[in-house]
């Protein structure tokens, strides 16, 4: 296994391997000119067919005689292309985590604005779940 995305080009048999660059959104690395100078050279274009992007973990599975580019991706651009190429099942609870991730962001902030607005310790933290302790904690 790698630490580099790859940008692949898989033009001689079906597959599922990674994902359109399209299916993800924004990725910054296909507007670099190294991306554009190998899609040139390779006579396709962004939105190719058997143009694919594949996370580290997939690399093992390029085959031996596809056209390759390793690319330069963020967390958050890893992350989408992750959440592409994973089961529908694992992509929904994913969703839940992030979901999840940006509530508990705010967690403390969100405590602390409901104290302030006057909800009693006991009753922020029968809504949230959170102990009576941690959430007196929080008003002091």
């Amino acid at each position: 296994m790698t630490d580099d995305a790859y940008l692949v080009l898989l033009t001689a048999t079906p597959t599922t391997l990674g994902t359109p660059p399209a299916a993800v959104g924004d990725v910054a690395c296909m507007d670099t000119p190294a991306v554009r100078a190998w899609l040139d050279a390779q006579g396709v274009t962004a939105s190719s067919p058997g143009l694919r992007l594949l996370p580290p973990e997939e690399t093992s599975g390029i085959p031996e005689d596809a056209e390759r580019l390793p690319v330069p991706l963020s967390e958050e651009e890893l992350s989408r292309v992750r959440h592409s190429v994973a089961p529908e099942s694992v992509a929904r609870m994913e969703e839940e985590l992030l979901d999840y991730r940006s509530r508990a962001d705010g967690r403390e902030a969100l405590l602390t604005r409901a104290l302030a607005a006057g909800v009693p310790a006991h009753r922020v933290a029968e809504l949230t779940g959170e102990e009576l302790t941690t959430v007196k904690a929080i008003a002091h």
